[in-house]
C-alpha cells in the first residue's frame, strides 16, 4: 500500500530519544533509513525501488476479477482513464512539494491553501482510508487461503493475520521498515513475472500451446454487457447503455487498484535537489502506472475471457481462485502454477495489511500531535511506537468479522466501495490544494516559472483529474438503484462523503476557521527557489 524508509540520516534517533515515533509524512523522505549504528539500510535508489511496486496491492491481483467480467476492452479504457488521473494528482504533488515542502503533506496543503477546517477533515479522512482498507486485505488474504481450505471461514484467517500484523507493529519501526522493503521487493518481482506468465500463456508457451494472441477480444468480446446478480437473479442491462456501464464499472474498480499511489508524492518537499528528483520520481510513478498496472490487466485480457467460468466463479463467491492470475496459470496447465501464483499473491496482501496499520497509527498520531484527536493519541513508548494509536487502528481489524454473516466476496466489495470514496477525496483534496495555491500565485502576481518543477499538463489537467475524480465519487454507487434500491450498497458507496463533508463542517463551527483568501494565502514559508 505505501512506501517506507525512515528519515534521512539521524533523523529516526533523533526522534527516539524525544520519545516519539516519525509521523507518516516524516517517514517518507528521499533518503534512506538509518539504523541505531548509523548503518544506512535504504539508500535513496532502494526507496525509490519500494516506490515503484510498494502501493500495489489487493486492487490489482484481485479486484481486476470484478473488471474483468465486463470485458477486456472496458477493463483496460478504466485503467487508462485513472491511470491518467492518478498521474495527474502525482504531479500536482510534485510541483507543490517542490516548491513548498510541507510534512503534512495532503491534509497541510488543505489547510495552507484552502481551509483548515479541509485539512482537518482530509487528515481524518487519511486514517479512515487506512483502517478501511485493512480488513479489506484481511479479507482478502483469507479468500487466497479459501484456495486450499474453502470450507474455512476466511475470519480464522482475520484472526490469525490480525494478530501477526499487530505484533509486527508493536516492534522497532526499523524493523518495520526492513520488511517492508524487502516485501516491496518481492511484489516488484512477482508482478513482473505475472505479467511476462500471462503474455506466454496468451502466446502459446503453456503446456496446451494455445495461442490465444488478442482472439479474446474478438471472441466473445472486447466489451461485455453490465449485469448485477442478487441471490440467484441476475440482471443485465442490454445494448450500448449496458456495454458503457460495463465501462464506468472498471473505471471505478481502477480507482480502488490505484489508490496508495499518491503516497510517494509526499517524498516530494523532503528531496534535497527538486529539479533533478522530483522529475525522476514522476517518471518512475509514470513507469508503474504504465507497466504494473495497464501492461497488466492488458496481458490478462489476452489470457482469461471474460466469459470463463471460473471468473464468473470468482466474482459470485469467495475462492482462492478470486484473482485472474491464478486463473490463467490454472488455465494454462502447467501443474501446481495456480497454487504457486496463489501463494505469492499472499505477500501482496499481508504486506498491505502490514503497513495499513502503521500507516493509520501514525496518522492519529501526527493529527493528536496537532490537537485535532485525543492527546492520548500522541503518546509513545520509550521505543517510539504510539501504543494506543496502534491499538486503535488495530480495532478496525474487527470489521472483516462481517464475513462470518456474509459472503467473503459480498463483504469485500463492500471495503471496495468504502476504501475508493476515501480514497478519491484525498485526490480532490490535493487537486483543489493545488488549484488553489495556483490562483493565489496569481493574485499575488508570482509566475509559474520561479518554481523548480513545472510539469506540462499543469494546471489544466488539474481541471481534468479534478472532474473525472468527482464524477467517480458521485457515481460510484449507481449499482445501488440497479434493479432496486440496495441500502447496503448505497451506504458504503456515499458514507464516506458525509464523513468528510461534516467534518469540515464541524471543524469550522468548532474552531471558526475561516477560507484562505488567494490574495492572503501564505506562498512564502519553507519556499524553494
Amino acid at each position: 500500500m505505501a512506501i517506507f524508509s525512515f528519515g534521512k540520516d539521524g533523523d529516526v534517533k533523533d526522534e527516539k530519544r524525544a520519545g516519539s515515533p516519525p509521523s507518516p509524512q516524516e517517514d517518507v523522505v528521499a533518503g534512506g533509513y538509518t539504523s541505531d549504528e548509523g548503518v544506512t539500510v535504504a539508500e535513496d535508489d532502494l526507496h525509490h525501488m519500494m516506490a515503484i511496486a510498494g502501493a500495489i496491492g489487493t486492487g490489482l491481483i484481485i479486484g481486476t476479477s470484478t473488471g474483468l467480467k465486463f470485458g477486456p476492452g472496458s477493463l483496460l479504457i478504466g485503467y487508462i482513464l485513472m491511470g491518467i488521473t492518478v498521474y495527474i494528482v502525482m504531479v500536482a504533488l510534485g510541483e507543490m512539494g517542490a516548491w513548498l515542502p510541507h510534512k503534512k503533506s495532503f491534509s497541510g496543503y488543505a489547510s495552507r491553501f484552502v481551509d483548515p477546517a479541509m485539512g482537518f477533515a482530509t487528515g481524518w479522512n487519511y486514517f479512515f482510508k487506512y483502517v478501511i482498507v485493512l480488513p479489506n486485505n484481511l479479507t482478502a488474504t483469507g479468500i487466497l487461503l479459501q484456495y486450499w481450505l474453502p470450507n474455512l471461514n476466511v475470519s480464522v484467517w482475520i484472526v490469525v493475520f490480525g494478530i501477526a500484523i499487530i505484533l509486527l507493529n508493536l516492534i522497532h519501526v526499523s524493523f518495520f521498515g526492513e520488511a517492508e522493503f524487502w516485501m516491496s521487493l518481492v511484489k516488484a518481482l512477482v508482478i513482473i513475472m505475472l505479467i511476462f506468465m500471462c503474455l506466454i500463456i496468451a502466446l502459446g508457451g503453456g503446456p496446451n500451446h494455445y495461442r490465444t494472441g488478442f482472439w479474446y477480444w474478438q471472441d466473445p468480446g472486447a466489451f461485455a454487457q453490465w449485469f448485477v446478480k442478487i441471490g440467484d437473479v441476475t440482471t443485465e442491462i442490454p445494448g450500448a447503455t449496458g456495454r458503457f456501464l460495463g465501462v464506468w464499472a472498471c473505471i471505478v474498480q481502477a480507482t480502488f487498484a490505484y489508490l496508495g499511489t499518491e503516497l510517494v508524492g509526499v517524498a516530494f518537499g523532503e528531496t534535497p535537489n527538486p529539479r533533478k528528483n522530483v522529475p525522476r520520481a514522476v517518471n518512475q510513478t509514470l513507469l508503474r502506472i504504465v507497466f504494473f498496472y495497464i501492461a497488466g490487466v492488458l496481458v490478462l485480457g489476452m489470457a482469461v475471457p471474460y466469459n470463463d467460468p471460473l471468473l464468473k466463479q470468482a466474482t459470485s463467491k469467495a475462492s482462492g481462485l478470486n484473482s485472474p492470475f491464478v486463473i490463467a496459470a490454472k488455465n494454462a496447465g502447467v501443474k501446481n502454477l495456480d497454487a504457486a501464483v496463489n501463494g505469492l499473491l499472499m505477500v501482496f496482501t499481508v504486506s498491505a495489511a502490514n503497513s495499513d496499520i502503521y500507516l493509520a497509527s501514525r496518522t492519529v498520531w501526527a493529527l493528536a500531535k496537532d490537537g485535532q484527536a485525543p492527546e492520548i493519541m500522541h503518546r509513545t513508548n520509550r521505543r517510539g511506537v504510539p501504543i494506543p494509536a496502534v491499538a486503535l487502528s488495530s480495532l478496525f481489524c474487527v470489521l472483516g468479522f462481517m464475513n462470518a454473516t456474509k459472503d467473503a466476496a459480498t463483504v469485500f466489495g463492500y471495503f471496495v466501495s468504502l476504501v475508493t470514496v476515501f480514497g478519491a477525496l484525498n485526490w480532490i483534496a490535493v487537486l483543489v490544494s493545488y488549484l488553489a495555491m495556483i490562483r493565489g500565485m496569481k493574485a499575488q502576481g508570482i509566475p509559474r516559472s520561479v518554481m523548480p518543477y513545472r510539469n506540462p499538463l499543469l494546471p489544466y489537467g488539474a481541471y481534468f483529474a479534478l472532474a473525472i475524480t468527482i464524477l467517480v465519487i458521485i457515481f460510484s454507487g449507481y449499482n445501488a438503484f440497479i434493479p432496486k434500491f440496495q441500502i447496503d450498497k448505497f451506504m458504503t458507496s456515499y458514507i464516506g462523503i458525509v464523513v468528510y463533508v461534516g467534518n469540515i463542517f464541524w471543524w469550522k463551527f468548532f474552531k471558526k476557521t475561516k477560507r484562505v483568501k488567494p490574495e492572503e494565502m501564505d506562498l512564502i514559508t519553507d519556499r524553494r527557489e
